[in-house]
């Protein structure tokens, strides 16, 4: 049996990746890893099934008993992936997506080598507090924090294996699933998805990023 892929999918705030997690776990092409977190629930969340809501107690509990393969402080709240469900997908063959901030995403990239690194992007910042906004789960105060450390988050693209682009969703999907396809070999999904490779390309987005923050 083959060995399942650890993929992770990260970026700013709003830029969509739980959206292009979710098809892309519809589709069938790999397994969502659920994460733990000490925020509470927004909107329509479940318990179980879009995180582990849990209090600090029981997140410091896990970090003890050396159970995250990461964790991170995210806007005064704590996120984790618990590492059993990961590995035990992994060795029945599945692929399995994490859907994590930067800060997990570098952890994940130390400890395992061997994993994708995927960076979501906004087709604008403009785009990006529209979005946030039209989310109504933060106030405009937490809206301002978010879209501040956009920029330093893009900046961050280098640590990356893949980009995509998320102004069409049914595009930035099918981005992501040729990227688990080509790292399985495929020879057609690997041509698909040479334009999305982080390299000077990818760059030099971030100098069109900065140049909108300055209007």
């Amino acid at each position: 049996m083959q060995q399942g892929r650890l993929f992770v999918l990260s970026g700013p705030s709003g830029a969509g990746k739980g959206t292009i997690c979710d098809r892309v776990i519809k589709e069938g092409s790999a397994e969502l890893s659920i994460s733990m977190t000490t925020r509470a629930l927004r909107g329509k969340e479940i318990d179980g099934v879009s995180y582990y809501f849990v209090s600090d107690e029981k997140f410091d509990k896990t970090i003890e008993e050396g159970g995250f393969l990461e964790y991170a402080g995210i806007y005064g709240h704590r996120y984790g992936t618990p590492k059993a469900p990961v590995l035990k997908a992994m060795s029945e063959g599945k692929d399995v997506i994490l859907e994590i901030e930067m800060q997990g995403a570098a952890q994940v990239k130390e400890n395992y080598p061997d994993a994708v690194l995927v960076f979501v992007l906004p087709p604008s910042l403009a785009e990006l507090r529209e979005r946030l906004i039209k989310r109504n789960t933060d106030s405009p105060e937490q809206i301002i924090k978010r879209t501040e450390s956009t920029l330093n988050e893009i900046h961050r693209i280098g640590e990356y294996d893949y980009y995509v682009i998320n102004g069409d969703l049914d595009d930035a999907v099918e981005t992501v699933k040729n990227v688990i396809k080509a790292v399985h070999g495929d020879e057609e999904a690997k041509k698909a998805v040479r334009k999305n490779k982080v390299g000077k390309r990818a760059l030099k987005m971030i100098k069109k990023y900065d140049e909108e923050a300055l209007q």
